[in-house]
């Protein structure tokens, strides 16, 4: 019974920490004020796999891993869309993807480019983006064999994934959220980004909810 007692002490106190892992840019109110269109762009994924792969195909697994999380937050953003659950618009993935492809824009390149640049070429007004660090390949699901304790103790940490948004004028980051990977996360990264999405979603600056809490205080 105490040791019940203790692991259920320990996911709430790991609950309360992982709220602190969500950053708001103070002036988001400001910088986000004209906000109508996000893009959501492909994730760049580094791999530290455990088995040998070479350069190469190490490129294309992390490209395969940062569409998937790009493609996993459409999805979410689009079933929460439907039931108005944001007060701005997401770009079709595959359009972004395009437009950017049509501008010489490659996964291999992305990252040169400043958000400002962007969201010009994409004629947006913020974009979605992010890192994911990975000792798996999540797209092809996590490691079923795990026990009890491993559970309630997040051992067997598969990596990191940051979302973030950052404002198209000024170029400045307006929202970040990180978060640990690891048994409890989700089997695959689409259920990866549903949970922790939803754990963030009354954080998440363009919730309606959390803007009427807002005015209201």
């Amino acid at each position: 019974m105490k040791k019940l007692l203790f692991l259920l002490a320990f996911v709430m106190l790991s609950s309360a920490f992982g709220q602190k892992n969500i950053y708001e840019n103070r002036r988001f109110d400001e910088l986000s004020e004209h906000h109508e269109v996000l893009a959501i762009i492909p994730f760049i994924a580094n791999l530290d796999l455990k088995r040998h792969v070479d350069r190469n195909e190490l490129k294309e697994l992390a490209k395969k891993e940062g569409y998937a999380v790009q493609n996993a937050l459409e999805t979410y953003f689009s079933k929460r869309k439907k039931r108005k659950k944001f007060n701005v618009d997401f770009q079709n993935i595959e359009d972004t993807n395009a437009i950017l492809a049509q501008n010489g824009i490659t996964y291999d390149n992305l990252d040169i480019h400043t958000i400002n640049e962007l969201c010009k070429i994409l004629e947006v007004d913020g974009i979605i983006s992010g890192n994911l660090n990975l000792n798996i390949l999540l797209s092809k699901g996590v490691p079923t064999d795990f026990n009890l304790l491993d559970y309630f103790s997040g051992d067997a940490n598969y990596g990191r994934i940051g979302v973030k948004v950052s404002d198209g004028d000024s170029g400045k980051l307006l929202w970040k959220y990180e978060k640990a990977i690891t048994k409890k996360t989700g089997k695959n990264t689409t259920e990866l980004i549903d949970k922790m999405m939803k754990l963030a979603s009354r954080k998440f600056p363009y919730d309606k909810e959390k803007k009427q809490r807002k005015n209201k205080s």
